[in-house]
């Protein structure tokens, strides 16, 4: 598959300079030979960052669906596509064909249009993560409608927010959900958003936890008993190139979630050529994200990039820790898994438990392991190597975002050699850029600055839904013809990359520029360390002081606390120097993290400056309990 699957690193750097010499021709080859279009484009790329405006393959029709299920059904109709792991492990796994998998899809778009869902209409999707998930996000693609999946651990204020956004038409949910050893109720959470939503018209449910529920005539309907009289074809509608798929909703730091548009071709192109060469996928691999569908990259890594490639997705409905600690791996052995893609916050929860749980598995089946969500620590990496790959699988930390739609900056496993903590280098077709605060190019090696994108890649995000001004303003103002991904990132001697943190994650200590990553990393390379936050608080001296929370791996550590704060600023002194060592540090069972497993810095800062009046909706943390825990213990 020519330019398609990169295997060295010298041909990764042929590639990379055939791709920024010419990005038009670059994807405009790869386009061609890969995917299945009822209209070749007229037009590779026109955009312009003022407006900003992006095309990609314009003029060009077709269906993303039909790339990711009818073009295997020749070749591949038997072969597993989804292969479902439901949260009890008594419960049977479901392998869904790619045969089956259409009749499926088409059963459900069907069902769709008899509720008189039409192209470009918006539908909710709040479901956990059964295969109905993978369906529905399929069957709305099929019929031209615009998918927003909302995350199924949402609560109602924040799901009616998102509908109303977009306007949707219709819901599709369940009478629950399964995790661990709950059970949610995610019908009466939807019954609770809907009071406040006058656009949905029919709601959908799934009978998923067989639970009572109330059914409100004239808007909910079983879903099931719909599907059983739907027809098993549905032709798929053919949409253009810039016609928006999807959807998805990511938190600004200010202000209401924003609604980021993906649209059809340049997404389908870049997500499955990135899923391709990152995870070095071959024709009987299964792989398997452990992220929810409900975040983007459930959207590119289980469903739209792996079903592009023919591949064979796994997806599991439960959690690391259910009914053990070594779910994850059981799950591994059973189903031969050869790629492994998960977060950071993940692996260093589950390198706190005892080796046993990894070690009484056969993980000898795994290739590569990946990690997105945050940039790993050093101590989670080398566990993750050592346990997991046992020092024979290449690990891809992935850098991206919900706006790029795709992986951005990631080794190539065999391909690039592989640094602890750096995302190494972008891949073809990405052109970034350091800047300093003035909005000019940082050049040459050994530098860091705030991470900017200066040409246009086909996955880009086009809009915030209902809202360009927004997006102008959040990702164009900041640097002149670029993108600006509000990460800094530093660039070593040899061109690697390394993600430090959001920018607006910078204390200013004493006039310094504190980037609060860094300083974690040296406090989490303590042994008695599992995780920490550092934030700024107002200091009379020094304008901003640090304060860091921390969890220890032993809950009541032994050790004397405060000899312990000492060792700690000790271990920051040595890595980084005196001046970024912590002012207070308070150890903690917890730490507001939101559900795709990222600290809510936003609250700690305001816990650790004493401003607790105001602390936004804390209902849509994994962890809201935790909040009231660490004020409680707040140093004063």
């Amino acid at each position: 598959m020519s330019n398609y699957h990169i295997k060295h690193l010298e041909e990764y750097f042929q590639v990379y300079r055939k791709s920024v010499r010419n990005p038009e021709s670059y994807w405009e080859e790869i386009a061609e030979e890969h995917f299945m279009w009822h209209k070749r484009w007229d037009n590779v790329l026109s955009y312009d960052f003022e407006k900003p405006e992006f095309k990609w393959f314009e003029g060009a029709k077709l269906n993303i669906t039909e790339n990711c299920i009818d073009r295997h059904l020749r070749t591949r109709g038997d072969k597993t596509a989804i292969l479902f792991e439901p949260n009890n492990p008594d419960e049977e796994a479901q392998h869904i064909s790619y045969n089956e998998l259409h009749e499926r899809v088409a059963k459900m778009a069907n069902v769709l249009k008899s509720q008189g869902v039409k192209k470009g209409d918006r539908v909710c999707i709040y479901l956990p993560m059964i295969p109905e998930l993978a369906v529905s996000v399929l069957a709305c693609a099929r019929i031209g409608a615009i998918h927003s999946v909302v995350f199924a651990g949402f609560s109602s204020t924040a799901l009616a927010t998102r509908i109303n956004d977009s306007d949707c038409k219709l819901v599709i949910t369940s009478d629950g959900s399964f995790r661990g050893s709950k059970t949610i109720d995610l019908k009466g959470i939807v019954d609770e958003g809907l009071k406040k939503c006058d656009s949905v018209e029919t709601v959908l449910v799934v009978n998923r936890i067989n639970a009572e529920i109330e059914m409100k005539e004239g808007r909910d309907q079983w879903l099931q008993p719909l599907l059983e009289k739907a027809e098993t074809t549905c032709a798929p509608e053919i949409m253009d190139a810039e016609d928006p798929l999807f959807i998805l909703y990511t938190s600004g730091s200010t202000g209401t979630p924003k609604g980021m548009v993906h649209t059809t071709a340049g997404y389908m192109v870049y997500s499955a050529f990135t899923f391709k060469n990152v995870f070095q996928y071959r024709e009987d691999d299964v792989y398997w994200c452990t992220a929810d569908i409900g975040w983007i990259t459930g959207h590119s890594y289980i469903v739209y990039g792996p079903l592009a490639n023919g591949a064979t997705t796994v997806m599991f409905e439960g959690v690391p820790s259910y009914p053990d600690y070594g779910r994850f791996w059981e799950i591994v052995e059973k189903h031969k898994v050869t790629q492994f893609y998960t977060a950071p916050t993940a692996i260093r929860a589950l390198a706190k438990e005892n080796l046993e749980h990894v070690e009484k598995y056969d993980l000898t089946s795994l290739k590569v392991l990946g990690t997105v969500g945050e940039p790993i620590n050093e101590e989670a990496w080398h566990w993750y190597d050592e346990n997991i790959g046992k020092k024979k699988c290449p690990i891809v930390d992935t850098w991206w975002q919900t706006e790029t739609g795709g992986i951005m900056i990631s080794p190539i496993p065999y391909s690039t050699p592989a640094i602890p903590t750096f995302a190494t280098l972008p891949l073809p077709g990405i052109q970034p850029a350091l800047m300093d605060e003035e909005g000019n190019e940082i050049k040459g090696n050994q530098v860091d600055g705030r991470l900017c994108i200066k040409f246009p890649w086909p996955s880009m995000a086009r809009t915030i839904w209902g809202n360009h001004q927004r997006y102008k303003d959040t990702y164009f103002s900041a640097f002149k013809n670029m993108y600006f991904t509000g990460d800094g990132a530093l660039r070593d001697s040899v061109g690697y990359y390394r993600i430090t943190g959001r920018v607006d994650d910078v204390v200013i200590v004493s006039g310094h520029n504190l980037g609060t990553a860094p300083i974690e990393d040296a406090i989490n390379e303590h042994p008695a360390v599992a995780e920490s936050a550092i934030v700024g608080y107002p200091h009379e001296v020094k304008g901003n002081a640090l304060y860091g929370y921390v969890i220890l791996k032993e809950t009541g550590e032994s050790r004397n606390q405060d000899n312990l704060r000492k060792e700690i600023n000790q271990l920051i002194s040595d890595r980084i120097g005196p001046i970024a060592k912590l002012d207070k540090i308070q150890f903690t069972n917890g730490l507001p993290k939101t559900r795709s497993g990222k600290i809510m810095r936003r609250i700690l800062r305001k816990i650790a400056s004493n401003d607790t009046s105001n602390l936004g909706d804390t209902s849509t943390l994994l962890n809201p309990e935790v909040v009231q825990e660490v004020m409680d213990n707040v140093i004063k």
